[in-house]
């Protein structure tokens, strides 16, 4: 198979990049990525070289490039990871939200059916368009129930608003025009290579610096937190074997307040790295004012990709924790590398707008 990936320097992307050459090896890949300061070829250098690898930098929002790329390479898919997906940065300047989530996803989209559209039948038949989405586009939960892939759509941020007009899009090229896509919604991923603007990859660096923890309100929002990994199998699960203009939610069934995890990562630390200059990481950590909006829970049922495609996640919390924290002790190069300064883990998300 021949997959053009967009955002594949990105968190998510560059593991399933790492996915894919692992289990998929003869898969040839064309990464298309802008490289934002979320994005880094670092996360990608062990593949570089790899023969069935390509790399072009630019934007989805360019539409000349994005047709180029499809009728040079010619692809038998597209998997579209691009986006701006930092809740806090789109409440301090949601245009980059708008531009890259909406307009390059309909850039991506209109470039892919026109690609498609050229193709012989048995090529348009077999070709797919995923598109990566997010649990956030639905809302807010209570206490109780779960997202489905019915769930209306309810969302409560820029950044989510973003999403849901994407996906919105994707399933009219579907219902419209007839082409072959696919849509996932997943909880909140965690793992390697996770630019440390977000919650686990932060709570580790500051830790090990010895700065404070911080913690939105009162640490009891919850979310369903999904090892990567699993994740990255669900999406090659569903690029495969999924049914065109199906949804499919991507869930790892471990709901946990941000207190919860903070708290876990803590424990993982004293263990593996124990600090000589308190007891315990936990006395580091600080309660702050709330984000604006801040949705109280997600939770997703997967039982539909469970029961159609045969997908279940592999990791518990406890385990894919343990790996995660192991992995980034074990690389504070990386950690150097993606951080080019114009972010310095500083709060963001106080609503000062910059758009």
């Amino acid at each position: 198979m021949k997959v053009v990936v967009t955002g594949g320097a990105g968190f998510i992307g560059s593991n399933f990049i790492h996915y894919i050459f692992e289990y998929f090896p003869d898969w040839q890949v064309l990464n298309l990525d802008k490289l934002t300061y979320a994005g880094n070829l670092y996360s990608l250098k062990d593949i570089v070289n790899n023969p069935n690898f390509s790399f072009i930098q630019g934007s989805i929002e360019n539409k000349e490039l994005v047709a180029n790329i499809l009728s040079k390479f010619q692809p038998d898919a597209v998997v579209n990871f691009a986006a701006e997906s930092h809740v806090d940065r789109s409440i301090d300047g949601p245009s980059e939200f708008i531009a890259t989530n909406i307009v390059g996803t309909f850039n991506l989209l209109e470039c892919s059916r026109l690609y498609w559209y050229q193709l012989d039948e048995q090529r348009k038949e077999a070709f797919r368009f995923l598109h990566i989405s997010t649990d956030e586009v639905y809302g807010s939960l209570g206490a109780e129930g779960y997202f489905t892939e019915e769930t209306s759509y309810a969302p409560n941020s820029p950044y989510s608003a973003s999403k849901a007009s994407s996906d919105h899009l994707v399933r009219a090229y579907y219902h419209t025009y007839g082409l072959p896509v696919l849509t996932t919604n997943c909880s909140n991923n965690y793992g390697p290579y996770q630019f440390p603007e977000k919650l686990i990859p932060l709570i580790i660096l500051n830790a090990l610096e010895g700065k404070n923890l911080p913690i939105y309100g009162d640490g009891l929002n919850i979310r369903d937190w999904l090892y990567v990994g699993d994740h990255c199998s669900a999406i090659t699960a569903v690029l495969t074997k999924g049914k065109p203009g199906e949804v499919y939610n991507i869930g790892g069934n471990n709901e946990k307040t941000n207190l919860e995890v903070v708290e876990t990562i803590c424990n993982l630390l004293d263990e593996l790295k124990p600090s000589n200059k308190i007891s315990s990481y936990k006395e580091q950590i600080i309660f702050v004012k709330d984000r604006p909006g801040h949705d109280k829970r997600y939770a997703i049922d997967a039982e539909k990709i469970k029961r159609e495609l045969g997908w279940s996640p592999r990791e518990t919390f406890a385990s894919g924790m343990k790996k995660t924290v192991q992995w980034y002790l074990n690389n504070p190069e990386w950690c150097r590398q993606v951080q080019d300064g114009s972010y310095r883990r500083e709060r963001l998300g106080l609503g000062i707008a910059q758009s």
